[in-house]
């Protein structure tokens, strides 16, 4: 469990529940900002970089590093153009993820494309074709021909135009890889070619590294800098095609004009190199170009329309020298402007933390939270404020959001462990769960607060939050107590308050990832619809989401407010075989999705693939396959 120290707890707390529009009178939150069009500034050359990282990282000096590959030039290396980015097709209607932010495409274990179905599983893609029923095509590894994945894990994917694309980590051959394959219109599936940009382990419990915004793949990474005597450029983003050549050498994708860093950052910050990588999908050659920007190893990545955000913190406490930030928000938008920055406090628990729109980038923070690498989401404590950040106080970094921007909300009096928290509406809802534990027979509150000031709205529940989701303009809270699967409808009107609720005995969630959740509103845009959740029976701890398959797909439908329970799609584990798994052999993104394609309804459950007829009283099943590898795939 992560930590920081109390006394920095203490002092974002007082922070937070300061009452009016000016700061502290010690000046602990810093100069206010006011509307700026500044922007970062970018190291001038590699030798400035190079010389600061000398005078200001407290590391051995580093060797002389290899200068940048003949032909690089700045402009060459300058983030996309907005033309190239643009949320247009993206995503929409016909999505079956459960995405975030609309337009937005996030890498998952199952994407459609036309009339198929594309699915990643236990390092191997699989393809299912709809037409005319569910017939298995093709599948092939997710990987390179004759690479040794057994170090690799395979954990989400994309499909831009006619190619697959396929994010993943590799221990062995070093860094993220990006491994393309072309999809043709019956389903088959060929090997194009793979790249490894230079990282370390994006993985995190909750978020996603991969957003596609149109062709333009969007890619968050982190490289930590070495402590040793080892070059500190090693950090900087870097990418290499796959020849097979394990020894072959990193080509360097940006230059120090593609690093930043604002001016106010303390120097014992300094910790890592945050990536965000931008890659057009449609070129032959695969084209990637990056903008970097220095800070604390603590991080949490989130994408919007129009810019990507990375809000950097410290993993462990650090001092508060007076007037300074304990934590710095980045700004990059996606319309090739210079990126920008703010000094804020405490710090988001995820992705779902973050909401734009209206000029305005709302984000609830906690006291006590390092980000969401790895599993540190799990873990966050202390006071909870709203910062609301007109996007025009974003400048080069040396101010700082002021205390009134920061709302003080209710503290959950529950355990630092599983907060969760999601904006809805004109609302932020957020509540305590149970972890990755075994369920708890316990009962919870869920705060809903108002985006505009007013009241938080306290919620009594009978059960623990351990997701909140979107149902049109209103939300539903699911929570697994010792026994039972328990959702708690939220209704979001002027007035917030509970609505239905519906109990599945003898069961849990088997998904935690967002992604194991989908809700399809009918008609499009309404409060009512049916949702689908993964459940596995009887109820087990969280972490054996990780080993286990999904006992079912369970199906409600909401008409007029009110939950009724349509049935469940379930899976038959006796006809599971030996898949013979080399690589990615634990299902860190889980491994069932309920899937509505058109007017079709599926349960993908590890290797089964079910459909159900649905009526306005029930689900029935129409068709089952199970694609399991039979033997090693190409």
């Amino acid at each position: 469990m992560i930590h920081r120290k109390s006394a920095v707890a203490a002092a974002l707390a007082a922070l937070f529940l300061c009452s009016g529009a000016s700061p502290p009178a010690d000046g602990r939150t810093g100069p206010a900002v006011h509307a700026s069009h500044a922007t970062l500034t970018a190291f001038a050359s590699d030798a400035q970089l190079r010389a600061y990282f000398k005078r200001h990282v407290r590391r051995p000096p580093p060797a002389m590093p290899p200068p940048p590959s003949a032909g690089v030039t700045d402009q060459a290396m300058a983030a996309p153009s907005a033309e190239t980015i643009s949320a247009t097709g993206a995503t929409g209607a016909g999505s079956i993820t459960n995405n975030q932010v609309s337009g937005v495409d996030e890498g998952d274990i199952v994407k459609l494309h036309d009339n198929v179905l594309v699915i990643l599983r236990r390092g191997r893609l699989f393809t299912v074709s709809l037409a005319g029923g569910m017939h298995p095509v093709d599948s092939i590894n997710a990987y390179p021909p004759g690479v040794d994945a057994r170090d690799d894990w395979y954990d989400e994917m994309l499909i831009a135009s006619d190619r697959v694309v396929v994010i993943g980590y590799s221990y062995s051959r070093g860094g993220t890889q990006i491994n393309r394959f072309h999809l043709d219109a019956e389903g088959h599936l060929a090997f194009e070619d793979a790249y490894q940009l230079r990282s370390n382990d994006y993985y995190s419990s909750r978020n996603y590294a991969s957003r596609l915004i149109g062709n333009t793949l969007i890619l968050y990474s982190p490289r930590y800098l070495p402590w040793g005597g080892d070059d500190p450029f090693v950090a900087l983003p870097a990418l290499r095609r796959w020849t097979g050549d394990p020894q072959a050498g990193f080509e360097r994708i940006s230059t120090a004009r593609q690093v930043y860093l604002p001016p106010t950052m303390p120097d014992d910050q300094i910790e890592a190199v945050h990536t965000v990588t931008f890659c057009d999908l449609t070129t032959p050659v695969l084209a990637c170009k990056a903008n970097s920007v220095l800070g604390p190893d603590g991080r949490v990545f989130y994408v919007a329309q129009d810019a990507v955000y990375v809000w950097v913190t410290p993993y462990w406490g650090h001092a508060l020298p007076q007037g300074m930030p304990t934590s710095y928000l980045y700004r990059l938008p996606l319309d090739a402007t210079p990126p920008q920055a703010i000094g804020v406090h405490g710090a988001p628990v995820d992705q779902f933390s973050f909401h734009s729109g209206g000029g305005l980038l709302d984000v609830l923070v906690r006291a006590d939270s390092a980000g969401d690498a790895m599993w540190t989401a799990e873990h966050s404590d202390g006071a909870v404020a709203l910062a609301r950040i007109p996007l025009d106080l974003f400048g080069d970094g040396s101010g700082q959001l002021p205390a009134s921007r920061y709302r003080a909300l209710p503290t959950p009096a529950g355990s630092e462990d599983a907060f969760h928290n999601r904006f809805v509406g004109d609302y932020v809802l957020y509540g305590e769960g149970n972890g990755w534990g075994a369920p708890q027979q316990t009962r919870s509150v869920l705060i809903v607060a108002p985006l505009k000031g007013g009241e938080a709205v306290p919620v009594a529940l009978t059960h623990p939050v351990d997701r909140i989701e979107a149902m049109g303009t209103d939300a539903v809270a699911v929570g697994s107590t010792a026994s039972d699967v328990i959702f708690s409808s939220i209704l979001l009107g002027a007035h917030p308050a509970p609505g239905d609720r519906y109990v599945l005995q003898g069961a849990a969630q088997s998904e935690t990832r967002s992604h194991g959740f989908f809700f399809k509103p009918e008609p499009p845009g309404g409060n009512d619809g049916v949702l689908g959740l993964p459940v596995t029976r009887p109820a087990t701890p969280a972490y054996r989401q990780l080993f286990d398959a999904s006992a079912a797909i369970l199906y409600l439908r909401r008409a007029e407010g009110k939950f009724a329970n349509l049935g469940e799609l379930d899976s038959r584990p006796e006809t599971a075989v030996d898949d013979a798994c080399t690589a990615s052999c634990v299902d860190w993104y889980g491994n069932a999705r309920p899937i509505f394609a058109g007017g079709r309804v599926f349960a993908l459950m590890g290797y089964e693939l079910v459909e159900g007829r649905l009526s306005r009283t029930e689900i029935k099943e129409t068709g089952r396959i199970n694609f399991a590898p039979t033997k090693v795939a190409r």
